[in-house]
Parts: C-alpha cells; structure tokens; sequence
C-alpha cells in the first residue's frame, strides 16, 4: 500500500527550500510530560511529543545499551519486552529520566529527544535546498571554484559541497583538460563509482556502446541510469575539446518543475509518486553485452514528510509499461505529460557551454542534463560518483545533508 501523499503543495515547496516553520529551541526551555498506557507525552520547547515506551528503551543511551566509541547499538532489540511500561519518570535539569523494571535507568536529553521526534521530522526538511530555473539560478551569482584553491583548501572543497546541496550542480574551474585531472578533481568530492561503463570514462561521438550519447544528436533532459535499482548519485562532466560549434549542456531542476506539477496538479504528482515503472538498458554489441533494469516511481518522496528526494525521469529508456492497471495507464500518461510540459518550460532551462577546464557536477537524483545537437570533433570524459560518499563529506563539515 502507498503512503496517502496529503499535505498542501505550498508545505511541500517550504519544505524543499528547507525553510518550514523553525523547530529551534530555547536553550532552557520547560518540559512537562504525561505518561499514558501506550506512550510518553512530552511537551519542550513548544513542541508537543509522543515517544512510545519500546522506543524509548531501544533507544537508551547508557554504556549497557550503546556504544559512544563506535556509535552503534549494543542492546538486542529483539529482546525488548513490547508490553514494556516505566516504573518511574522524572525531570533532572535538561534530561528526561526513566527507570525501567528490573532497575535499568536511561537518561535522554531533552533537546536530544525534540530532535529526533517524529514530530520535528515530520515538519522539516531532510536536506534544505534552493529550488531554481534559469533566472534564479543565474541572479544568485554563484562562483565557481578555482583548481587550485579547491585541490588545496578544506574551506573552499566545504563551499563547493554547499552550493551543490543547494542548487544540485557545481562547477570547478580552471581544471587541467585531461583525463587523470578529472579523476583527481573528482575524488576530492567522493568515491568514483564504477559501472559497465567503466571507472572514469572518455569517449566521442562514435556509437561504440549502444547509447545514444555516443552520437552528434540533440539529447532531451534526462537523468542518467535511470535502469539501476539505485541510479548513479552524482553525474561529472568534463569537455576536453571541442573543434566545431554546438553541443553546449542543458540542466533543468527536476525537483523546481516537480514541485510546480505539485501546486497544479496534486494528483498527478500523487501518481507519479506512486505508480512503479521500468527503466531498461539493452547493448548487445561485438564487444559489450548488457540488459539492465531498475524499476520505482518518476519521483521519490519521503514518506513521513512528503519531501522529495529523487526523480527517474529519462524517456529514451523507459521500458515497456506493464506495471500499470488499465484504469490508471490513462490518467498516468496524462500526469507524465504535465510533469514533461513543465520539466520543458523555456524558463526552467539553463544553458551552459562546458570548454576545457569547466568541470560541472550534477545531482542526478535532481537536476537532469540533456546537450544541443554539434559538428566536429567533442571529446568529453567524466564519472558517476557514489552519493553517499559525497554526503559523507558534507556532513562531515556540519553540513545538513
């Protein structure tokens, strides 16, 4: 069963531009608490909470249930009686105390507790971000990172890592125009992730994989490995040389247009959000054999927040819709056609011209990427990155990714 999407689209849009209501709280703040048969009711800092009492045991935070060296959790969850009450609860200072049957104490903090209530998630944002099209992003007047700078300073690499939470692309410029540059500029950022196109790929336009990439032609917006079950995170992209004219990157927020199909047409975000569907890759050439598929909805939404955190969109690969019921297919086609009509707006457009030295990252579980069709001879190479690993990092800077 999916989850019932039910919140209003201009929550949805405040929760993406990572500015929902503010859950900050005050450094000593007053907590009262009710304890009921089925739960702990805690009110702190003008939150209202309820925190179920095997939750509450799973979650303790002594030496006996967890350990602080390695961050991970001793207790057998397992064994938790599920019938499981306090014998006592209090209030010491910023912590909420529990004594449970047999003796055993838990100490929370309160704004530990506020924090990872299902309430703050549920009305705020997993990863903040800035929803843009062409104009926003251009008035933003963001700069790119300069080579050097970024190989060398942590304060520049954690500059780059915000503006790509952001806004889903970043650039670095000034970068050697070779293959082994890129690689270096690359694993700054995060693991390269090798697929069946290899680790770090190079390649022109000679058709030598059964992709339409390998070619002159014109790409509509798209993202990349839509026919994984886990599509690539991060896309990069370097152009080595181009001697012609033509060819310059397109980059549309998947996530902006999403969200304006969100405020429009709630029900059609809601189908698409809903209706899995399969995304194929078939190459059977003299030296390359592959039939990939990956299948889940045109747009990922959390459940518990309705956030959205990934959109499949790529109509060069996908496959044969078999996964639809007769009576939905129709009222599909037509919500996959809105989203297509917005994702298509001339406003929604950026166009940039990637010469040697241009390094752009894209988020390709957010913005897609297309090309103008070119002349002459483009050379280009580039990489998948792991997300995690990129997440990793920013988090690792106090980041909120």
């Amino acid at each position: 069963m999916f989850w019932k999407l039910h919140k209003s689209a201009l929550r949805q849009a405040q929760l993406l531009r990572g500015v929902s209501r503010s859950t900050a709280l005050p450094r000593r703040a007053c907590a009262t608490f009710r304890a009921h048969e089925e739960c702990l009711e805690l009110h702190y800092g003008g939150m209202q909470m309820r925190f179920n009492y095997v939750w509450l045991r799973d979650h303790c935070l002594s030496a006996a249930s967890y350990n602080s060296k390695t961050n991970q959790r001793n207790l057998d969850t397992g064994s938790i009686d599920l019938t499981i009450r306090p014998e006592s609860t209090r209030v010491e200072g910023d912590h909420l105390v529990i004594t449970w049957p047999g003796g055993h104490m838990s100490k929370y903090s309160l704004s530990w507790l506020a924090e990872n209530s299902f309430e703050r998630k549920y009305q705020s944002a997993e990863q903040p971000r800035i929803l843009w099209n062409s104009d926003i992003y251009r008035n933003a007047t963001i700069t790119s990172s300069k080579w050097d700078t970024f190989m060398s300073c942590d304060d520049e690499l954690k500059k780059f890592l915000q503006n790509y939470l952001l806004y889903g692309i970043a650039f670095v410029d000034d970068v050697p125009a070779t293959v082994e540059a890129t690689e270096a500029v690359t694993q700054r950022v995060s693991l390269i992730r090798e697929t069946t196109y290899g680790r770090m790929w190079c390649f022109t336009s000679d058709f030598s994989r059964g992709d339409t990439a390998y070619s002159q032609l014109a790409l509509d917006r798209h993202t990349d490995t839509s026919y994984f079950q886990e599509p690539c995170g991060i896309q990069v992209f370097h152009c080595l040389k181009h001697e012609g004219t033509g060819g310059r990157t397109l980059l549309v927020d998947g996530f902006y247009a999403a969200e304006k199909l969100r405020e429009r047409s709630p029900e059609s975000f809601e189908l698409l959000a809903q209706v899995p569907i399969k995304h194929e890759y078939i190459e059977n050439t003299d030296r390359h054999q592959n039939h990939i598929t990956g299948i889940g909805p045109v747009l990922n939404v959390y459940p518990w927040n309705n956030e959205m955190y990934l959109i499949r969109y790529n109509n060069y690969d996908r496959s044969v819709l078999n996964t639809i019921p007769h009576d939905v297919v129709q009222r599909w086609y037509a919500a996959h056609r809105e989203l297509t009509t917005e994702l298509r707006r001339p406003e929604n457009e950026l166009w940039v011209k990637l010469t040697p030295g241009k390094v752009v990252f894209i988020d390709n579980w957010r913005v897609l990427h297309g090309r103008e069709s070119f002349t002459g001879s483009r050379q280009l190479c580039g990489c998948y990155l792991t997300r995690d690993d990129v997440l990793s990092a920013a988090r690792c800077f106090g980041l909120q990714a």
